[in-house]
């Protein structure tokens, strides 16, 4: 068997060292790979939780992180790192809407056919406080276009004024407004909000829109709140963090 000698020199003041010979092939050395970024979004209250379970990791700083609040958009951004280009995360939070609030189209422009809304109306009866109620509009608005039909061209023939024979149509069918029981942003207590119906007529075609000022302001309202009461949870959890309002 050949052998070969090794020479090994050794580092000023070192004087003693492990060696280890190896044969065959050389290990695999492992690729480093790229730092993965932190990338989450949810529901309003995933910053803060993020930051519970995380401030005290050493995984970033306060002083280099900041909140990002839009209020129209109802999101919260937390950016970690921010002047890292490598370790820069987000973690968004949005309040959403309901998504049977959604489908309603309050305040939205929808527009409804009387036989469509009287058939989502029948559908949705849980949103309603007063099972009567709701089973009273789901009748007229099913009924609602043979009467408009049958008034106009009686009144047309009575008096041949078209714009006043459809405002008394309108007028006289359905009431001003009706009542929901409906939450408005998801995870959030239902409101109860008045409802008015908008109708309009074009010829012997009947559409509805549905309104609600106090929608509107619960909105706002519930908005605000949820948002403030976040940010008082940053707060105490982060004092450090940069909050900016966009």
């Amino acid at each position: 068997m050949e052998t070969e000698k090794v020479q090994i020199v050794l580092g000023e003041n070192v004087t003693k060292a492990e060696v280890i010979l190896r044969e065959g092939a050389s290990v695999k050395e492992i690729e480093p790979k790229a730092t993965v970024k932190t990338n989450l979004s949810g529901v309003i209250g995933v910053p803060v939780e993020y930051l519970t379970k995380r401030v005290a990791t050493g995984q970033f700083t306060q002083e280099r992180s900041i909140v990002i609040v839009n209020r129209e958009e109802i999101r919260l951004s937390l950016v970690i790192n921010e002047d890292d280009e490598y370790l820069r995360g987000q973690v968004d939070g949005t309040l959403e809407f309901h998504p049977k609030f959604i489908e309603f189209g309050i305040n939205t422009g929808k527009v409804w056919t009387p036989t469509d809304l009287g058939l989502f109306f029948k559908m949705n009866r849980a949103f309603f406080p007063d099972k009567n109620t709701n089973m009273k509009l789901v009748t007229d608005l099913m009924n609602f276009s043979a009467t408009v039909s049958n008034k106009i061209d009686r009144m047309v023939k009575e008096n041949g004024d078209r714009t006043d024979n459809f405002a008394q149509v309108v007028n006289s069918n359905l009431p001003a407004s009706f009542v929901l029981e409906i939450p408005i942003f998801k995870g959030v207590k239902a409101e109860t909000l008045e409802i008015e119906t908008f109708a309009k007529i074009n010829g012997r075609e009947v559409s509805f829109t549905l309104l609600s000022p106090g929608a509107n302001q619960a909105l706002e309202e519930i908005r605000d709140k949820v948002i403030d009461s976040q940010l008082e949870s940053i707060k105490e959890i982060a004092p450090n963090i940069a909050i900016i309002e966009v």
